[in-house]
């Protein structure tokens, strides 16, 4: 019997709030609150948010309009899209889904170690100690080995959690998982933050905090590494380059208001760290006063901020269980919306790639990366394993696949322009001249010069004291292998019902499926997810 053809639409969100929601949801992750304020007290205090203010408007928010005109006028995922642009840009696609699918594997153990950490909380079970608990009691780190198998269930029955609910949400669709669950999460993240800020003004030597955070070095300012950190901090945190925003967009109605939702997404993002820097550094000025020593000698970023600085301010201050619930709480649903972005990205390029339903995408793809993840990090030598690989997927993967994204698109390619009457036909915001010579010129600099800064240093110093074979291995041998692998995937032929190019109008065909006559289409937008 002779098959109909029956037109399948790509799944949508419901409306451009959910949208918004939802990309807010991805570029608020855990950067935000124990990277920014950091960076910005390392280099300049208050003088820090001018660079930060610029980057913001010349790399930050022209790099997210280009995701979402690429994802939008397109129609798919990152090597879908990459290939309706451009046969030969297919491999940057899968560039950038393969860079997700190395950050989705380790960003799941920290919502895991956060996770853990709320509960901790509520005992303060790091007693006195709180960076012994931490890596000898809780992580049981093996500082005399590079690489080992040695489980910590502690970590592990988490993480495999983490994992469980993650995949569940994707499961259930664009609309009815990935968009429900940042309706719901991205407030309650906002509503947990804010009162951790405000419990945090409320501490003795809040002020003492504040000044150290606000008070400006105008000398910084003529220091070339500000202004890269600063461009760093604003490309990072935005969710820019990665395939995220490209997979999102492509899930909008065909006239969507792209660039004023990018305004909204971006100014957000910055607006929650700089409420992140006020939280954070109101409760290091506590603690700072409470040991009797500067601000100096207690700031922190990263791992050292979250598991060990914020446990021992939890011990010193009154109520503090209740502080320590509301800051790794946030912590877990930061990092939990964050990582149904990432996971999605690879999700959408298998669909697509494959034909596969969506349940069926999410087990296999969320499958390997589950195993991967409970394989490598649940270890004894895991917390090393993390750090290396994610040094180099974010200073090698992310730079180095937006820095050649932008070389291609602006300067062999020549499609900015097209990219740029697309977002003006859609829009409110429209960009010009001024957006073209960010995008195709400003931003590949600064990029080209952190890409090449790292590789220069990291090839002098080695990274972090760490042993040379573990570098050699997660750091330069897993980017190796994730850019021979994007080539290699593009050579892999599409599913033969998919329509791999575009009319002159730039429009999609939205018959990409072909459903047997009686069957019922499993991704209905109607639902907003797969029966």
């Amino acid at each position: 019997m002779a098959q109909q053809q029956v037109a399948k639409k790509r799944e949508v969100w419901s409306g451009r709030s959910v949208f918004i929601m939802a990309a807010i949801g991805s570029a608020v992750g855990l950067g935000n609150i124990w990277r920014f304020p950091y960076i910005a007290y390392e280099n300049g205090g208050g003088a820090f948010l001018i660079p930060y203010l610029v980057a913001l408007l010349t790399a930050g928010l022209p790099l997210l309009f280009v995701d979402y005109a690429i994802g939008h006028k397109f129609r798919g995922s990152p090597p879908l899209a990459f290939r309706r642009l451009s046969r030969g840009a297919e491999f940057l696609g899968w560039w950038q889904v393969l860079v997700c699918f190395v950050i989705g594997v380790y960003y799941a153990v920290i919502i895991a170690w956060a996770a853990r950490y709320t509960f901790f909380s509520l005992s303060e079970a790091w007693g006195d100690d709180a960076e012994g608990f931490f890596l000898e009691t809780f992580l049981q780190v093996d500082g005399d080995s590079s690489f080992g198998m040695s489980f910590v269930p502690g970590v592990a029955w988490p993480l495999l959690a983490v994992w469980i609910l993650t995949l569940g949400v994707l499961a259930l669709g664009v609309q009815r998982g990935i968009g429900n669950a940042n309706r719901f999460f991205v407030p309650l993240l906002v509503l947990l933050f804010g009162a951790l800020v405000v419990r945090s003004l409320t501490l003795e030597g809040a002020t003492i905090g504040l000044d150290a955070f606000f008070t400006p070095n105008w000398s910084a300012l003529t220091d070339t590494s500000v202004w890269i950190a600063a461009y760093a901090q604003i490309f990072f945190s935005l969710s820019v380059a990665f395939g995220i925003m490209i997979t999102y967009s492509s899930y909008l109605k065909r006239k969507t208001n792209l660039t004023g939702s990018g305004l909204v997404v971006g100014f957000s993002n910055s607006s929650f760290e700089v409420l992140a820097g006020i939280g954070v550094f109101s409760a290091l000025g506590f603690m700072a006063q409470a040991q009797g020593v500067g601000v100096d000698e207690v700031v922190a970023g990263g791992i050292g901020l979250a598991f060990i600085a914020f446990p021992t301010i939890v011990s010193e201050m009154p109520g503090g269980p209740i502080f320590g619930v509301l800051f790794f709480g946030s912590l877990v649903f930061a990092g939990f919306t964050s990582l149904i972005s990432i996971i999605q990205v690879a999700v959408s390029a298998f669909e697509d790639k494959t034909g596969l339903g969506r349940v069926p995408a999410v087990l296999t793809i969320g499958g390997v990366s589950a195993i991967v993840s409970l394989l490598l990090f649940p270890t004894t030598t895991g917390l090393n394993t993390l750090d290396v690989v994610d040094r180099f997927a974010n200073q090698f993967g992310i730079v180095g696949v937006a820095f050649v994204a932008l070389i291609v698109i602006a300067w062999i390619l020549r499609r900015l322009p097209d990219l740029r009457d697309h977002l003006n036909s859609v829009s409110s915001f429209k960009v010009g001249r001024a957006w073209l010579v960010f995008t195709g010129g400003v931003t590949p600099v600064v990029l080209g010069y952190m890409l090449f800064s790292e590789i220069r240093d990291r090839l002098s110093e080695g990274y972090g004291g760490l042993p040379d074979d573990l570098v050699l291995v997660f750091g330069w041998g897993v980017q190796a292998v994730v850019i021979v692998a994007a080539v290699a995937l593009s050579f892999v032929p599409w599913r033969k019902s998919i329509d791999l190019g575009y009319d002159a109008g730039g429009e999609i065909p939205t018959s990409d499926v072909t459903v047997s006559a009686g069957t019922t289409d499993p991704d209905s937008t109607t639902t907003g997810g797969t029966k």
